[in-house]
């Protein structure tokens, strides 16, 4: 593997190009370092939760768009940076990057909350199948990803239908 430290002079981030290498491909993973006043680096974030009893919420298209639609603005809305998102009929994966500060239990309550929030704005009757208006079950999956297993963890939730039959 071969790390590649590139110093931008006009702002305060560096970019790293990790080299990942497999049996016949090779990948590259661009990412900007966070530079700090004593430290320099970045945190990657795989976060997986899903409904309550495991009900196929999301398997209408345009109810997992919306699912996917409410993560994204609540994660913009509190600084959380997602690279790689996939809404499955009972479940969600995501890589993400956390502001400086939060913590993964933080940043799952805020995601979770907050999508169930504007999720049951946006489609009320979905009230009738959760009244108590739970839309995600408790608890969920923060596992900490680094540079060389950025690909493939962002590549397991790609390849998320085609693992669970969904997709051709």
């Amino acid at each position: 593997m071969r790390i590649e430290f590139l110093a931008h002079s006009k702002s305060n981030r560096l970019s790293v190009t990790t080299r990942c290498a497999e049996a016949t491909k090779m990948e590259f993973v661009n990412v900007e370092l966070e530079h700090y006043g004593h430290k320099v680096g970045i945190n990657f974030w795989h976060l997986n939760w899903q409904t309550k009893y495991r009900y196929n919420m999301f398997a209408k298209f345009k109810y997992k768009n919306l699912c996917e639609a409410c993560i994204r603005k609540v994660a913009k809305r509190h600084n959380i940076k997602i690279r790689v998102l996939s809404v499955m009929p009972d479940h969600t994966h995501l890589t993400a990057t956390l502001p400086r500060g939060m913590s993964d239990s933080k940043a799952l309550q805020l995601l979770k909350g907050g999508s169930a929030c504007l999720f049951f704005k946006n489609h009320p009757k979905a009230r009738l199948r959760y009244p108590q208006g739970y839309l995600w079950s408790r608890g969920g999956s923060a596992v900490t990803v680094g540079y060389n297993q950025l690909s493939d963890t962002e590549r397991y939730i790609l390849e998320q239908a085609k693992h669970h039959g969904l997709a051709c």
